[in-house]
């Protein structure tokens, strides 16, 4: 007898619904820690250290590494090769965020929002 798997549509769904949380999650931890920050004098990488930011964070690109692999086993059927595609995807863009996130807080720290140089985008 034949087994035909099923595509992973739960999975998808799980990780589609994790991300969406943590990063309700992240967005109400960030404005806390930076509404602190703004109030106090501490420096933006000793934000970031916080365990507070990181677990949100942490949770965003675990859901999002579940999403993506499920969508793109739905298409190669192979959960390994999946999971190989997508994790060092997620770990290089959440890397990425990551980093500009901070390079973005010690840009307000040094000049609040008007360091923010906008006419580079337009």
């Amino acid at each position: 007898m034949y087994y035909l798997p099923e595509p992973p549509y739960f999975l998808m769904f799980v990780g589609f619904f994790t991300g969406i949380t943590c990063g309700v999650a992240f967005e109400a931890t960030l404005k806390q820690i930076v509404n602190t920050w703004y109030k106090s004098s501490a420096k933006p990488a000793d934000l970031l250290d916080s365990s507070t930011l990181q677990l949100p964070f942490l949770g965003i690109c675990v859901g999002i590494c579940v999403f993506l692999a499920s969508g793109v086993e739905i298409f190669l059927m192979n959960r390994w090769v999946s999971y190989a595609i997508s994790l060092p995807m997620t770990i290089f863009i959440g890397a990425l965020v990551w980093t500009q996130l901070g390079k973005l807080l010690e840009q307000l720290q040094k000049g609040g929002s008007k360091a923010i140089d906008l006419d580079a985008f337009f």
